[in-house]
């Protein structure tokens, strides 16, 4: 089947099929896509309920006319791939990846764009890591919470009334077992230098602290733009971690790439910080040093999910924790759907072929 081109004059039709599955991963996608669809002619929005389970072209009116095609999460078939005959661009993602389907519409000649990078959320996540490193120096979230039912936290006298050089006083509440106060001065030690481990290395760069990565396949100018030196042993860079942040993705060849060896090695009173994904860590280590008081974490993703209430990690004075939302802000749904939008043709210069 052969198509003819259109004239830089004719937009054409662009349509957007989002599913109820793909809302409940990434609920601000289609409404993103909707508001920055920038040709002269509105983009055409079909949202299909979870128990719709009509393939695209059967909920799409006159789906030969369409020459731009979203489809967020929504069933495609070989008869959708068919039925779509003007086609000319288009995306079929799912909420973690593109839909099979996408390289039927490549075979057949049409220009499909997919995501290239987890970068959408790189921003999110690493504003989150910097969050939970400052709440792990401070015990922000247990302050917050001992005040609630306690007045003993606004008490800074020293405990039995006799001061001691490094001990409570005076405003000052950190727990000097730990790793505690400000980020700059801090010996800060990085595993990765992608999307979000640079980002968070130019943050804590930035603020002062003393900062290392160790990521063997990013290139050099990864860690001079992130403000941190490059260091060409992973041994090497948990010797004298103050705060410890493992930020790879995890992969077949990252899963415990932290091994029990890196966790017994950082020093006693380390801050480790983990936003990616657990399971790059030898978890059983962890556990081991961080219920015995040796070091501190500040999490927001585990190798369990969720934790159990009963899970001894939860409620310790050494712990901050959340609930694995560090990626998902409104601003990284709009920026997941910009990644895709910025690869479609320009609408006043269109080369369809």
């Amino acid at each position: 089947m052969t198509f003819e081109p259109a004239t830089p004059s004719d937009e054409g039709r662009g349509v957007l099929v989002s599913h109820a599955r793909f809302d409940a991963d990434w609920p601000w996608v289609a409404e993103a896509f909707r508001a920055q669809w920038p040709g002269p002619t509105p983009l055409e929005c079909v949202r299909q309920d979870l128990d719709d389970t009509r393939a695209v072209h059967e909920v799409v009116k006159d789906p030969g006319g369409v020459r731009r095609l979203v489809v967020l999460g929504s069933p495609v078939t070989a008869e959708s791939v068919a039925a779509f005959t003007g086609l000319a661009e288009a995306a079929l993602l799912g909420s973690y990846g593109e839909l099979p389907e996408a390289e039927l519409l490549r075979a057949r000649g049409v220009l499909v764009h997919r995501h290239t990078s987890e970068g959408f959320w790189g921003q999110s996540v690493a504003e989150f890591g910097l969050a939970l490193t400052l709440c792990g120096l401070r015990r922000i979230p247990q302050l917050h919470h001992e005040i609630l039912t306690d007045l003993a936290p606004w008490d800074y006298r020293p405990p039995g009334g006799v001061p001691r050089p490094g001990g409570r006083g005076g405003q000052y509440g950190d727990d000097p077992r730990f790793t505690s106060g400000t980020v700059a001065g801090a010996r800060v030690r990085i595993v990765g230098a992608g999307n979000i481990a640079s980002r968070y290395a130019s943050f804590v760069s930035t603020m002062g602290a003393d900062v290392a990565a160790w990521d063997p396949f990013a290139p050099e100018p990864s860690f001079h733009r992130a403000g941190a030196r490059r260091e060409l042993h992973l041994e090497r860079l948990v010797r004298d971690a103050e705060i410890f942040a493992p930020m790879v993705p995890l992969i077949p060849s990252t899963e415990g790439l932290v091994t029990a060896a890196h966790i017994d090695a950082l020093p006693k009173g380390c801050l480790v910080v983990l936003v990616t994904r657990a399971r790059i860590c030898d978890m059983e280590a962890l556990r081991r040093r961080v219920l015995a008081d040796e070091l501190a974490l500040a999490a927001d993703v585990f190798d369990v999910e969720p934790l159990p209430l009963a899970d001894p990690l939860l409620g310790r004075p050494n712990v901050v924790h959340t609930p694995h939302n560090a990626g998902r802000t409104r601003q990284a749904n709009e920026a997941f759907a910009r990644a895709i939008l910025d690869q479609f043709q320009p609408f006043e210069v269109q080369a369809w072929s």
